[in-house]
């Protein structure tokens, strides 16, 4: 099979790798607009070969997998979509659904019945190509959201391919895919990035942060990643982020009211739901 990688960074050099351990490719064309970054993965051997733009990487490809950020992806489309075979079959791994399929759909044209939209639930603090791993995706979980007009065997097609590099799969609908994860995965960054912007932004930041302990940096690890990539990610599932951070906001009032009143019943109920819910959920 000959792989187009479109976007040769950390999910999609993981992917390409994993794609050729499992010895599902024969030839992966590699296209970034940073050219660094697709260099850097023919010296890896990630890629075989790499070239100026999209739509040279999916010259007679079987196969395209779109790893750009969520917010180039329309771009891709509409650069790729003249210069598909027929039966090329396209998917992506965007931490955002519903905004991907509506630029797919207008963007892709006949090909769109051959867009499989998905989501690998796997990654790292760093990003980049150099940090990719074959073995990654073993034992994560890949998330496929095909729609109505997705031909049912091009869905196949990528859910087995990804079940070949170690997932299990789930399928979802889009909307249900970025209400679940604007919840735990959008929100928890956007919250991390904001406490450290925050406490940044004080006189006495130096202090604080000398004197944070293991607790405060469990909680603002995730606050380290890429600023770019989750503005991307952000701003590609506004609807459901908005949502999310609306309830949160409205219980941060809660314990603030309760805080200022000295209402302990409140406040220990919230800490205990909470705590019934790590226990049973999040550590899991």
């Amino acid at each position: 099979m000959r792989l187009a990688l479109i976007g040769v960074g950390l999910i999609g050099g993981s992917f390409a790798g994993a794609l050729r351990a499992a010895h599902k490719v024969d030839h992966i064309v590699g296209f970034d607009s940073r050219q660094e970054a697709v260099k850097r993965a023919v010296d890896l051997g990630i890629v075989d070969q790499f070239v100026a733009a999209p739509e040279q990487a999916v010259d007679r490809a079987e196969l395209v997998v779109i790893a750009t950020p969520v917010g180039a992806t329309r771009q891709i489309f509409r650069a790729i979509a003249p210069h598909l075979l027929q039966t090329a079959i396209v998917t992506d791994v965007g931490s955002a659904k519903s905004s991907v399929i509506a630029a797919a759909r207008d963007e892709l044209g006949p090909a769109f019945e051959r867009f499989v939209p998905g989501h690998p639930i796997a990654g790292r603090e760093h990003s980049g190509v150099e940090h990719s791993s074959p073995a990654m995706f073993a034992n994560a979980m890949f998330v496929s959201t095909p729609v109505e007009q997705t031909s049912a065997a091009a869905a196949h097609y990528v859910e087995e391919l990804w079940r070949s590099v170690g997932c299990r799969i789930e399928r979802m609908t889009p909307e249900d895919h970025d209400d679940v994860f604007a919840a735990v995965s959008h929100l928890p960054h956007l919250l991390a990035f904001a406490l450290l912007a925050q406490i940044a932004g004080e006189l006495d930041a130096e202090r604080k942060f000398a004197m944070a302990g293991s607790g405060f940096r469990d909680f603002t690890r995730i606050g380290g990643s890429s600023p770019a990539l989750w503005t991307d990610i952000c701003l590609a599932n506004p609807r459901a982020l908005a949502a999310e951070l609306g309830g949160y906001r409205a219980l941060l009032d809660k314990l603030q009211s309760a805080l200022e009143s000295g209402d302990t019943d409140t406040m220990k109920a919230v800490f205990q739901r909470a705590a019934v819910a790590s226990r049973t959920h999040a550590r899991a």
